[in-house]
């Protein structure tokens, strides 16, 4: 078969690794496969601005550097601006894949000869600064639906009445993540993915290593993650790391390289993940 994904832009995130595996072992299997992308646009001089202040880092569609689509050897087409993809941006195919609520948008208005139309949904996209009402519509859209999470199966049923979504649950990289046995580490140590983002309840993650830490002697932190955490980018939290030695905190960046994170989490006793509203986090093996 002939198959496109549509990304809304291409960089290190979860979302876009997973779009990634599926493309490379759909084309292992031998189908015809395509990513169209649009490329990050450039930050306002009030992002920049806001950028410096907080130590927030710049929003996300305006990064540039490594992408999980680097390596793949899956075709991958990136439009010429940071806009709507358009039926001219895409080849004609047999399914074409929307992962974004605005690439739903977008593969919703595609003609017939772009293929059969499906979106691949990871997290209910409500969150921060997203437009809460077109978000919803696209899952009210006659689209075929496909996720990875029961509790986005139930939200499509209880919510949208949609009862035909496919549950696709993510898998363990075994290539990536395949660390042999071993014995603890000589310091106790946690590993957590680091982020500013308020959904992804890193500061759940940080108050439960205070609270451990006031347990276990020298317990160590070990976060992955995308931005190197400073004063003014802990998230919202007037409690986040009260009581932890800030010298047995390090940091891996970035979270998406393979080699790091597959590296990396054999330095960890413990991985504590944690999510505000997520049903599922990508598995890892320790």
């Amino acid at each position: 078969m002939k198959v496109t994904f549509v990304l809304a832009q291409a960089d290190l995130s979860g979302g876009v690794r997973v779009v990634s595996i599926y493309a490379e072992r759909l084309r292992r299997r031998g189908h015809e496969v395509t990513i169209v992308a649009r490329p990050s646009r450039v930050p306002t001089l009030r992002e920049k601005a806001r950028s410096a202040l907080t130590g927030r880092g710049l929003p996300s569609a305006t990064r540039s550097g490594p992408t999980h689509l680097d390596e793949l050897q899956v075709p991958v087409h990136f439009i010429d601006s940071h806009r709507a993809v358009k039926p001219s941006d895409v080849p004609d195919a047999d399914v074409i894949v929307a992962t974004w609520w605005e690439t739903a948008e977008w593969v919703e208005a595609m003609p017939e000869s772009k293929g059969a139309k499906a979106y691949f949904l990871q997290h209910y996209e409500v969150h921060a600064g997203q437009p809460v009402a077109r978000v919803e519509r696209t899952w009210r859209s006659a689209m075929h639906k496909i996720t990875i999470s029961q509790w986005l199966v139930d939200l499509a049923r209880d919510h949208f009445g949609d009862t035909s979504v496919s549950l696709v649950p993510n898998a363990v990289d075994l290539e990536q993540f395949n660390s042999p046995p071993r014995g603890k580490q000589t310091v106790p140590t946690v590993g957590v993915m680091y982020s500013v983002v308020p959904f992804k309840g890193c500061e759940i993650s940080l108050k439960a290593v205070d609270l451990a830490s006031r347990v276990v002697p020298k317990l160590r932190l070990v976060g992955f993650a995308l931005i190197v955490p400073c004063e003014t980018a802990v998230p919202d939290s007037e409690t986040v790391n009260d009581g932890l030695d800030a010298s047995l905190v390090t940091v891996s960046v970035p979270v998406g390289l393979p080699a790091v994170v597959g590296a990396n989490t054999t330095l960890n006793d413990l991985l504590a993940p944690a999510a505000r509203v997520n049903g599922t986090v990508t598995p890892l093996t320790l």
